[in-house]
C-alpha cells in the first residue's frame, strides 16, 4: 500500500499544530474576559455596598455592616457557598439568582478572589 505523499503529511500536521496553538491560546484568553466581566458586573452590582475594592468601607456598607470581601474568612469560602450567597441572598444582601446567570455569578466570584488583603 503506497504512503501518502509527504507533503499531505506536512499540510496536516501543520493544520494540528495551527489548531492546538489555537485551542490554547483561547484558554488562556478566556479566565481574563471572564475577569473582565466580573470587574464590570462587581463594579455595578455589588461595589454600591462592599465598595470598590471589597472592604465594605462606603457609607452603604458600613450602615448594612457589610463582610470585607478580602478578608480570610470570606476568600476561604469554597465558589460554592460563595454563590449561594450571592444568588440566595444573606441576611440583608438582596438574591441575586434571577437577576444574574451562573456564569456571571462565576466571573463576580473570580472578580472577588483577586481582593485579598
Amino acid at each position: 500500500m503506497p504512503l501518502l505523499p509527504n507533503r499531505y503529511n506536512e499540510r496536516k500536521r501543520l493544520a494540528m499544530k495551527k489548531t492546538l496553538i489555537g485551542s490554547l491560546l483561547l484558554a488562556l484568553a478566556l479566565p481574563v474576559l471572564a475577569f473582565a466581566d466580573g470587574a464590570a458586573i462587581y463594579k455595578a452590582k455589588c461595589a454600591g455596598c462592599h465598595g470598590p475594592d471589597g472592604g465594605g468601607r462606603v457609607p452603604m456598607g458600613k450602615a448594612l455592616k457589610v463582610k470585607d470581601l478580602r478578608s480570610d474568612k470570606v476568600q476561604r469560602r469554597t465558589d460554592l457557598e460563595l454563590t449561594k450567597v450571592i444568588a440566595g441572598g444573606q441576611g440583608k444582601m438582596s438574591a441575586y439568582g434571577k437577576k444574574l446567570t451562573t456564569a456571571e455569578i462565576q466571573s463576580i466570584i473570580a472578580f472577588i478572589r483577586t481582593l485579598k488583603n
